[in-house]
């Protein structure tokens, strides 16, 4: 086996390592959630069991899909939305003084106002729509995205520029060997934390605008007080948000990882997840 090879197959027994730490976490968090139960009762909190029969029983009847892809659009929208504007936004604050003195403080006020408030400002403007629900979660993550992009730009290391230039490394591969791994080593913890918050303030807003999505199958079960249900949906929240987690963020965070170790005067990694 060469190098490269045994290098590929020991990550991967790391990642699978790693994985059953996230699996005796999980187990932890139900036998707690299910000695909850037996001390408060089903009303106030219902056992793991009666969960996940709720969320398959409204999965067979055809509702959990259609509200999974509601929600998936509006985040993903919304955190598409954030993350163009915010990088675009913030690599110009990062590479001008002028412009950081400028959209500094405006991401400062955007990142300070709470996401209700927004929910509410996006309702009256847009109405209980999709459009609401996005435009909640593009103020809401754009500033998160804008500091990274922003610190990625302006901590470009100027003598590893300047030593490229002297050797006349052509430009394209300037661009993709040396600027874009050191920016998304700052701007993939901005972009990870920004999805993770896009859902949860996606779920919040479809509660409150009755948009359709799981925030609305959140809502009925409220009105209903149907605690079941609303567990049920909570679930699914975060499967979602594991799934997303181990299957997408963590292989790019691993990948990074590899970059940083061997960049002298690299940032210092951070493997916490969402």
């Amino acid at each position: 086996m060469g190098t490269a090879a045994r290098g590929r197959a020991l990550r991967a027994l790391d990642y699978i390592w790693g994985g059953w730490g996230a699996a005796a976490s999980l187990l932890l968090l139900v036998a707690l959630w299910e000695a909850g139960h037996a001390a408060y009762g089903t009303l106030v909190l219902p056992s793991p069991r009666d969960s996940f029969v709720a969320l398959w029983t409204m999965s067979a009847a055809g509702r959990v899909l259609p509200a999974v892809l509601e929600t998936s659009a509006n985040a993903l929208g919304g955190f598409a939305a954030a993350a163009l504007i915010g990088g675009i936004l913030g690599a110009m604050a990062g590479a001008s003084d002028m412009m950081r003195r400028l959209l500094q403080p405006i991401a400062t006020l955007m990142l300070g106002i709470p996401a209700i408030a927004w929910v509410v400002l996006s309702l009256l403007w847009f109405g209980g729509t999709g459009l609401a629900v996005s435009f909640t979660v593009l103020v809401t993550t754009a500033p998160i995205v804008f500091a990274g992009s922003a610190q990625g730009v302006r901590t470009l290391d100027g003598a590893l520029r300047r030593m490229a230039q002297a050797f006349r490394i052509p430009r394209p591969a300037l661009v993709w060997d040396v600027y874009l791994p050191h920016m998304l080593s700052y701007l993939f913890p901005a972009l990870a934390t920004a999805l993770a918050l896009s859902w949860k303030v996606t779920v919040m807003a479809e509660l409150l605008s009755g948009a359709g999505g799981i925030g609305d199958g959140l809502a009925t079960a409220r009105v209903q007080v149907d605690t079941v249900k609303a567990m049920a949906w909570v679930v699914m929240v975060v499967t979602l948000l594991l799934a997303l987690e181990y299957l997408l963020l963590e292989p790019i965070r691993r990948h990074l990882q590899i970059w940083r170790r061997e960049m002298p005067g690299g940032p210092p990694s951070s493997s916490g997840g969402f």
